[in-house]
């Protein structure tokens, strides 16, 4: 198999095994060769059953998931060209990383490639696709945050410019980091579905809602000038309202596919 040029870490806490197994085999039914983590508590049987079943490396959880997924970034070499993290419910969709890595490939001024995201509820039922389209980076400093992280690559060396994630998020650190990488380089869209994310009640998103808009706000406000956060508010309440609009009917679509 040739050499791995794409790392992906996956965080898990050791509890929810079945989908781990999904979320691997979707990494490695990809056209890519990928070199995986796992960031997991130690003595979790199952969990390492599945590392070594699916070749990948493990490393004791920190505590937090922005520790995991930066100790586990830290295990990047100089062949590794891309790297991200999934959650261990999240989905690559088949060709997601072709399509992902291509985009970089052919795209020198890109530091991250992104894609539309399936939203499946606790079965796999399809809720709901958010397509991000190529204005959504436009928004993302003001805007609701439309790039979806499962299933984007970034450029490693644009993540250790940066210095991956800011561990004083806990919810918001991905928008945190796509804002500071906004200001390297372009983010692009691939224009296909590459990740599936699962919705279900359990999901750090779905659980505290408000704590992530709080965080989000805080994100976009260090990334604007001087005079446009002194203008922030005028967006930040319609923000909020249509971030609890979009979250409400992912909600009510996930209820009804229960219902069924």
């Amino acid at each position: 198999m040739a050499e791995a040029r794409i790392l992906l870490v996956v965080a898990t806490l050791g509890r929810r095994n079945d989908y781990l197994r999904e979320t691997l085999t979707s990494i490695r039914e990809q056209d890519e060769p990928v070199d995986v983590v796992i960031v997991a508590p130690p003595g979790i049987a199952a969990t390492a059953a599945l590392a070594d079943e699916f070749g990948a490396r493990m490393l004791p959880d920190p505590g937090s998931l922005t520790g995991a997924i930066n100790l586990g970034m830290g295990q990047a070499q100089d062949r590794h060209a891309y790297v991200n993290w999934l959650n261990d419910d999240d989905l690559l969709e088949p060709g997601s990383l072709a399509a992902t890595a291509g985009a970089l490939d052919r795209d020198r001024s890109a530091v991250v490639a992104f894609g539309a995201c399936r939203y499946v509820d606790a079965h796999g039922r399809e809720l709901w696709i958010s397509r991000a389209g190529p204005w959504a980076p436009r928004i993302l400093g003001w805007g609701p945050d439309l790039i979806p992280q499962p299933g984007l690559l970034i450029r490693a060396d644009a993540w250790r410019a940066v210095g991956g994630l800011d561990q004083s998020y806990r919810l918001a650190f991905d928008l945190d980091l796509l804002l500071r990488l906004k200001a390297l380089g372009r983010l692009v869209d691939t224009g296909v579905v590459v990740s599936a994310f699962r919705w279900h009640a359990d999901s750090l998103t779905v659980d505290d809602r408000a704590t992530n808009i709080a965080e989000s706000e805080r994100a976009k406000r260090a990334a604007l000038g001087p005079w446009a956060r002194r203008c922030a508010w005028m967006w930040e309440g319609p923000v909020r309202v249509a971030t609890r609009m979009a979250a409400a009917e992912v909600q009510r679509r996930a209820i009804r596919a229960s219902a069924g």
